[in-house]
């Protein structure tokens, strides 16, 4: 019997399954397509999903990146469209917020871009997880679930015919229409789509055929580029009639000709997408043994690229809560907290994919929103909200301690140690929770030691603080959970070992 059973070997289930066989539990995952999904995705992975992947090593497998001056050419993202504005403090923005690229002031603790698409951060993923010993069936799709006090057993369709697997959990990382989702009763409300988009690569009889950039047209949204060949279009006329339907050239071809008002000519299709903008969440992301997770708990429009590093989140914080149930450690309750923290972070993006649809939408009412709204996101306090709204970036889960840090997003501090120097992503690529001793504590030490399987201690001075003014002075220890987050910052011993036992139960030590 597995200890997890993953759906879905898109970039969140394989990511889940190197969470877990990085602390040893036996993870299968089930996918249904043979081969990775070669359909147009995400070209980069931006904010907190860039952190994530950074710190966990998965960007040192893609090789040499571009950044986003390269990509772009030396022109900022959307030159030459009436709907981009300079960002603040000019250079390059770090995104944009319904076609409008002006954020740039987001926390300091975040990568910018991870400029890969999502097949080649797939094709590294699976191989990481392969790697680690996680077993993926390719073909094999789950059908069916029955679930009972101490385990799942899931109907799986085989190249070979139907067959059944147990495991003590069961993962649903299938996607928006999760056939885990409906098979284990979760419901899945939100609001039906007002748009019908195609996103393509496609050639054309005439190239030139639109601006590069963002634009807003009388009878719906086109975005051309960054590549010649990317085009997407958006009329906002109702949901797609049948959008389970095959996609023709002729019917990509008649969208793109409505709203760009040209007569161009589509000469071949590469890859194509429809979609609407559809926002529906999970009421909770576990029923019994089955938890969601990525799209599977969650859709909403792709505006601003949010999904990926959203269910990234989802993994990180879902990976180390479930192996520690598995393993016995978790204390009562840790694994609800996986839906409790991050049921709130998906609400934002599908609030925020709602206020861009409306921000979208043609017409002079509409103009004259967006003029207002993007001279409040240039002042400098609205565009690092936005920003960091965008990213992920200031999420702040419950912690003990009174400083800033507590519940944040742990910074990349540059540690001095007496062995060298490391900094905090390089700590971050091994499983567990880490203590940073930054004041040379011998108490502190001693307070986690018994939970030497579970916390790994460094002490080090940190070479600088962090350059958020919002964190000020670093405290004397930080208590940073395997997602990266703190779980406690400060100097009260007490209160760190009520914290480890809050997030690590009872030590292995039966004198403590």
């Amino acid at each position: 019997m597995y200890d997890v059973i993953i759906s879905g070997a898109g970039p969140i289930g394989l990511f889940l399954s190197c969470e877990l066989r990085a602390y040893g539990i036996r993870t299968v995952v089930l996918e249904r397509r043979e081969a990775i999904d070669p359909t147009l995705k995400a070209g980069a992975v931006s904010g907190r999903g860039a952190d994530i992947l950074t710190r966990r090593g998965v960007v040192d497998l893609l090789g040499d990146l571009p950044s986003i001056a390269d990509l772009m050419g030396g022109r900022k993202p959307g030159a030459g469209s009436l709907q981009s504005k300079t960002a603040p403090g000019g250079g390059v923005p770090r995104g944009h917020f319904a076609g409008l690229w002006i954020l740039r002031g987001g926390s300091s603790t975040s990568s910018a871009f991870v400029l890969a698409p999502q097949q080649r951060i797939e094709e590294a993923l699976e191989t990481r997880a392969r790697s680690t010993g996680a077993e993926i069936r390719r073909g094999h799709a789950v059908e069916a679930l029955d679930q009972d006090d101490s385990g799942v057993t899931v109907t799986v369709a085989g190249p070979d015919g139907p067959y059944e697997l147990r495991a003590r959990w069961l993962v649903g990382c299938d996607g928006g229409r999760s056939v885990v989702r409906k098979a284990a009763g979760f419901d899945f409300p939100g609001l039906d789509g007002i748009m019908t988009a195609y996103q393509a690569m496609a050639d054309f009889d005439d190239p030139e055929f639109a601006p590069m950039g963002w634009h807003r047209m009388p009878r719906g949204l086109m975005v051309h580029g960054p590549h010649p060949q990317r085009i997407l279009v958006a009329e906002f006329d109702g949901p797609p009639a049948d959008r389970n339907a095959p996609i023709t050239q002729a019917e990509l071809e008649t969208a793109v000709r409505r709203v760009s008002e040209t007569s161009v000519t589509i000469t071949a299709v590469h890859s194509v997408t429809r979609f609407t903008d559809n926002t529906r969440q999970a009421s909770t992301y576990r029923r019994g043994r089955v938890l969601l997770a990525g799209d599977a708990a969650h859709v909403h429009p792709p505006f601003g690229g949010q999904g990926l590093h959203l269910g990234l989140g989802d993994a990180i914080n879902l990976g180390w809560k479930l192996a520690s149930t598995v393993r016995g450690w978790a204390p009562p309750g840790l694994l609800d907290t996986y839906s409790t923290e991050r049921h709130p972070v998906a609400e934002r993006v599908l609030h925020n994919t709602r206020a861009q649809v409306a921000l979208l939408r043609p017409g002079p009412r509409v103009d004259a929103l967006r003029d207002i709204f993007t001279m409040l996101a240039e002042t400098p306090e609205a565009n690092r909200l936005l920003t960091d709204l965008m990213g992920e970036l200031d999420i702040r889960y419950g912690a003990a301690g009174d400083h800033p840090l507590a519940g944040r997003y742990c910074p990349d501090l540059t540690l001095k140690t007496a062995t060298g120097e490391t900094r905090v992503a390089d700590l971050s690529r091994r499983a567990g929770a880490l203590l940073l001793d930054l004041s040379d504590r011998a108490d502190v030490r001693e307070a986690v030691r018994p939970w030497a399987d579970r916390i790994s201690v460094v002490t080090g001075v940190a070479s600088s603080s962090s350059e958020d003014a919002e964190v000020g002075e670093l405290p004397d220890a930080l208590l940073v959970r395997p997602d990266g987050h703190v779980a406690w910052a400060g100097a009260d011993v007490a209160e760190l070992g009520e914290a480890v036992r809050e997030w690590f139960g009872e030590s292995a030590d039966p004198a403590r």
